[in-house]
């Protein structure tokens, strides 16, 4: 039970709708239906691609992990070392089944799009790839774990890419780059004292807090763009640039502070995640299928 306990905070449960809900609405709003594909896709994206995600980063940020303060909890695990192997196991048995079935359901550009995403969650944290140590490629590569699962469930789906749609997931990538790269302000004492490299450690705290706000307000106004209900969504952006204001001029001596508002950040998704629920059930009706 213990360990099952570790694996799940591991898995960080608060952080699952983030990526099964991109999946399931694109996936739903596109063909309409609710099928077993869609049932087995969203529950790969709710559990196992998760614990794979965030496994991988604890068991090799083990070291640095000790030196920050907010591991332990819900914002990231502290694996004993006895509970490596176990982790890195579980990640690999809990996903292959979801894969293999995802393979035999789907199409060559799903595998392509599948196999980008699980790279990418591969690629953040394992020995000799460690995206999240190279600057800039860090914010880009956690936002690939966000917006790919949207983008496999429309492949899998057949959507058509409408300018609008293209839009709608580049504004959606722009706001992963802008919370991971606020995400990682609060982290930039022990990633420097761990010898870690991030896009916060490289350019400073007070920089990559205006490069979150730029690439939020940014994403807002492609969202203005996509047509009506959901261009209200622009709106979204809003709290989270107030959620980074206070920490506009921070000073990297004082990046730990940051840390308020990335909880403020992980209430903020569940109330985004609820406007965003209300306005794709108001496209479902305005915009009839067949």
């Amino acid at each position: 039970m213990n360990t099952l306990k570790a694996l799940f905070v591991s898995s960080r449960p608060l952080s699952w709708i983030n990526t099964a809900f991109p999946f399931a609405a694109a996936y739903l709003t596109t063909t309409r239906d609710v099928d077993l594909v869609f049932v087995i896709g969203t529950l790969y994206f709710l559990i196992p691609y998760n614990l794979a995600m965030y496994g991988i980063n604890d068991v090799f940020d083990y070291e640095s992990d000790l030196r920050n303060p907010r591991k332990g909890g819900v914002e990231g695990a502290l694996l004993d070392r006895s509970l490596h192997r176990t982790t890195l196991w579980a990640a690999v048995l809990s996903n292959i089944p979801f894969l293999v079935f995802l393979v035999a359901v789907g199409s060559p550009l799903s595998w392509l799009v599948l196999a980008v995403s699980v790279f990418a969650v591969i690629a953040y944290s394992a020995p000799g790839l460690r995206f999240k140590e190279r600057p800039f490629v860090d914010s880009i590569t956690s936002s690939t774990h966000f917006v790919s699962p949207a983008l496999y469930g429309l492949v899998l789906a057949g959507a058509t890419f409408t300018p609008q749609l293209w839009l709608l997931l580049a504004a959606f990538f722009l706001w992963g780059i802008a919370s991971h790269a606020f995400g990682a302000v609060q982290d930039i004492l022990a990633d420097r004292e761990a010898d870690i490299g991030s896009v916060a450690t490289v350019i400073g705290g007070k920089a990559t807090v205006r490069l979150s706000v730029g690439a939020y307000l940014l994403a807002g106004v492609l969202l203005l763009f996509i047509g009506w209900p959901a261009a209200i969504a622009a709106v979204l952006v809003i709290p989270y640039v107030l959620m980074c204001a206070p920490y506009w001029s921070v000073t990297d001596e004082g990046a730990e502070a940051a840390n308020r508002g990335w909880r403020r950040f992980l209430l903020l998704n569940f109330i985004a995640g609820f406007v965003v629920t209300m306005l794709l059930i108001a496209y479902w009706f305005l915009n009839p299928a067949g």
